[in-house]
């Protein structure tokens, strides 16, 4: 009879999340690089508001196109696990950040061989994950105090964060 019963689950810890001032101090500290009008800084506080905003994940951060940006709507189209295709909406932070990246950020790094990336590397090819990696622990570690966050961590961020903010629970998941 023993075969049947099934062990209890491993308790599962919540992942480390950075609360609402840390969030804007990140932010911040993202913006502060960027009003140089340097492009990397640009394309990195336009990464850091993004993830945050939409709480997308990095992979499907970098998949996306300019074509996917309605910036009127204030939306991008994301291809997620499985091909899903869905539509997320972001602030108007992440709009001024997306919208300084592509006026005088992106214009510096494209190349012909860009395509219609929207995030571009150093050498104007398609950002890779480990970039945005690193662009999201540089702006996590600049403000003292914060979790080392990874950017999964700014997912669950974001996620908490609408949730604490009275988000439905369905329409965040």
């Amino acid at each position: 009879p023993a075969t049947r019963l099934a062990s209890p689950r491993a308790r599962r810890t919540l992942p480390a999340v950075l609360r609402d001032d840390q969030a804007l101090e990140v932010m911040a500290a993202a913006e502060a690089g960027a009003r140089e009008l340097d492009p990397i800084a640009l394309r990195d506080r336009a990464i850091v508001e993004i993830l945050y905003a939409t709480g997308i994940r990095v992979g499907e951060l970098c998949a996306v196109d300019i074509d996917d940006v309605d910036a009127d709507r204030r939306t991008l189209r994301v291809l997620g696990k499985g091909n899903k295709e869905r539509t997320v909406p972001y602030g108007a932070p992440a709009a001024d950040a997306l919208d300084a990246w592509l006026r005088h950020g992106r214009p510096h790094l494209v190349r012909p061989s860009s395509g219609r990336a929207l995030l571009l590397g150093k050498r104007g090819g398609r950002i890779d994950q480990r970039q945005v990696r690193s662009v999201v622990h540089e702006a996590v570690s600049a403000v003292p105090g914060t979790p080392d966050l990874a950017p999964h961590g700014l997912r669950h961020t974001a996620a908490t964060h609408l949730l604490e903010g009275g988000a439905d629970l369905r329409v965040v998941q």
